[in-house]
């Protein structure tokens, strides 16, 4: 299923309905925590949908919806434990993601869908203890991902997945 989600998005990058369609597919490829998810995340990184996912979030900006989608689509490809998911969410900052979800959260304060699901990704993202995982956390830092974070869960008050998110994700980045 993998081959022709990706290869859609690179047929049609300047067409927000596919972006946003791709995005949605493979946030829901990439879920689950068991064995069979681990091996979808990562057969999504080798398909080269981190790349994707964020050359769709760069061309659509002003777009909620490919926003949300490919913030979601990140946060589940980046999350996992151990070696594996650290290398995927070193594999999602080495395509540029750190930058893009920022840029997204800045672009739609107000959108508590595009604000819990960057929040989740940063999560992800920033998870890790080895030397790595602390220089994703700084990258996240020099990003500018904190005050964003600070600014979502102002922002969305009344939003417990907004305030939950953006706690893991302050979290995360702040160990």
């Amino acid at each position: 299923a993998l081959t022709p989600i990706v290869a859609a998005m690179r047929a049609h990058p300047a067409d927000a309905g596919v972006q946003e369609a791709a995005c949605r597919a493979l946030y829901s490829i990439a879920a689950g925590e068991d064995a069979q998810g681990e091996a979808r995340k990562q057969a999504a990184v080798d398909a080269g949908a981190l790349p994707l996912l964020v050359t769709a979030m760069g061309a659509h900006l002003a777009d909620a919806a490919v926003q949300e989608r490919a913030c979601n689509a990140l946060g589940n490809i980046a999350c996992g434990e151990g070696a594996q998911g650290e290398a995927r969410s070193q594999a999602a900052v080495n395509a540029g993601a750190l930058l893009l979800l920022v840029t997204a959260m800045g672009a739609h304060p107000a959108n508590a869908g595009v604000q819990e699901a960057a929040c989740r990704a940063l999560y992800s993202i920033a998870a890790g203890e080895d030397a790595q995982g602390e220089a994703r956390k700084q990258a996240a830092v020099d990003a500018g991902a904190l005050p964003l974070l600070v600014t979502a869960m102002g922002a969305h008050l009344a939003d417990a997945a907004v305030q939950e998110r953006a706690c893991n994700a302050l979290g995360n980045i702040a160990c």
